[in-house]
């Protein structure tokens, strides 16, 4: 497995990087979602981001299905969940890329299945943050 790592400096290289994440995005999902999460995965534990807005979910995927799992959990996703849990990785499955184990605020585990939990049902209300 191959994942791409740009620095985005450059206007060039954004551009660049646009194409690429579009290209991934519908050739290579899985692989799309491990580069997204290793963006995120770039926060440190002591950052203090909040989120500019949110929306509902319209349509289930890969990045739905692991909010889903972080908000079943008590967070608003996994940026939120390394600032209180003062943790810099979270495990996720190798074969789906799907988050695999968090721990809640009172410190009791959620362990999560490689398939798929979010039922379409449920996709309506997961909520999307945007940074």
């Amino acid at each position: 497995m191959v994942l791409i790592q740009l620095d985005d400096k450059d206007a060039g290289i954004c551009y660049f990087h646009s194409v690429i994440a579009v290209i991934l995005d519908r050739i290579f999902p899985t692989i799309c979602m491990l580069w997204k999460m290793s963006e995120v995965s770039g926060v440190t534990a002591s950052a203090d981001i909040k989120p500019k807005s949110k929306h509902h979910a319209k349509k289930w995927s890969g990045d739905v299905e692991n909010l889903y799992r972080f908000q079943q959990a008590g967070y608003r996703d996994e940026i939120e969940y390394k600032q209180v849990k003062q943790v810099d990785m979270v495990e996720y499955w190798p074969e789906t890329g799907f988050v695999k184990k968090l721990q809640r605020r009172d410190n009791t585990f959620y362990y999560y299945n490689k398939q798929r939990e979010c039922e379409d049902k449920e996709v309506h209300k997961v909520k999307v943050y945007v940074y």
